[in-house]
């Protein structure tokens, strides 16, 4: 059974070695800003969580997935939030120097397709010839696009489109058919009757279950700074269990995005159970690499000696 590399054992325990030390810089990407999962870098930096642990975060807030993995490749930054799975799988075939270090997101309870209110769609199978959204090339919106319309067996236009934020602006004024989003962005728009969804990632049975989504480092930071990555990922664990474990964090989220308690508790609870975020969950491997052969992110299937270099 594969597992994730060393980092999460081997450098917990250099993490708890080493202690803090003075604050260590780490420059850090992720997409979707506001998003209750990319979120994990703010609220353990304002909650003093990373400091504690002797790292002080430098966050880039970019357009997806794919515009995330090519920072982490470029060395522009150190790691990489939310990057798609079979993006990064792609990119480490092609010899990038990019490794996952954990999971971001597993199944895909978040991420939702809808189209404007006054649209005759109903249903994805009704996409035949629309432009459908997704955020960056090489994200998790890419993949389950491209799935999208293989499940339904549709012809689509699939149709990069931005940040959450970008692609409700495109939908409202008619550019884009159908739109794509995760909380909070669209709560608001579908209460007002704005918007309607027609299609969730977790439609697609094979996505409730897999690793969607990868917290991936430049290979340079990996073997360099393994003392700090052990800090990172020692003070990651601890934002998440924080995140959770009562409403300090919920209140430090709406302050964050600027909205209600309430609905920082609504994003939370409905969309992002605690199970899908550890850091450690590793599942769908084989269900990734079938559906990026398929949609020809990737050639052909990764060898155990590559899955090994991948995730040990």
């Amino acid at each position: 059974m594969l597992s994730w590399r060393k980092s999460l054992v081997g450098l917990l325990v250099l993490a708890g070695i080493t202690g803090a030390k003075a604050e260590d810089l780490v420059k850090v990407a992720t997409g979707q800003r506001g998003n209750w999962d990319t979120s994990v870098f703010e609220l353990g930096q304002s909650a003093g969580i990373f400091a504690k642990n002797g790292v002080k975060l430098e966050i880039l807030y970019t357009q997806g997935g794919g515009e995330t993995i090519q920072a982490v490749i470029a060395g522009s930054v150190d790691i990489g939030g939310a990057a798609g799975t079979a993006g990064v799988m792609s990119a480490f075939t092609k010899g990038a120097p990019i490794r996952p270090i954990s999971n971001s997101t597993t199944g895909a309870d978040d991420l939702f397709w809808y189209i404007a209110a006054d649209s005759p769609i109903k249903s994805m199978k009704e996409a035949a010839g629309k432009t459908v959204a997704f955020s960056t090339v090489g994200s998790s919106t890419n993949l389950a696009v491209l799935a999208f319309a293989r499940f339904y067996n549709v012809e689509i236009k699939p149709t990069a489109t931005g940040s959450p934020a970008s692609t409700l602006t495109q939908v409202l004024s008619g550019q884009i058919d159908i739109g794509w989003s995760s909380p909070p962005t669209g709560l608001d728009a579908i209460k007002e009757n704005r918007i309607r969804i027609i299609a969730r990632s977790s439609d697609m049975p094979e996505f409730r279950d897999q690793t969607v989504r990868m917290t991936v480092s430049n290979l340079d930071f990996i073997t360099k700074k393994p003392d700090v990555l052990a800090r990172y990922i020692k003070a990651y664990k601890e934002t998440l269990d924080y995140m959770y474990a009562n409403d300090e964090a919920l209140v430090a989220y709406a302050k964050f995005i600027q909205t209600t308690p309430e609905r920082a508790r609504e994003v939370r609870d409905n969309f992002f159970p605690k199970k899908n975020l550890q850091a450690e969950r590793l599942s769908g491997v084989e269900d990734a690499m079938k559906d990026g052969i398929a949609l020809k992110f990737l050639r052909e299937p990764l060898t155990k000696d590559q899955l090994d270099e991948l995730f040990k």
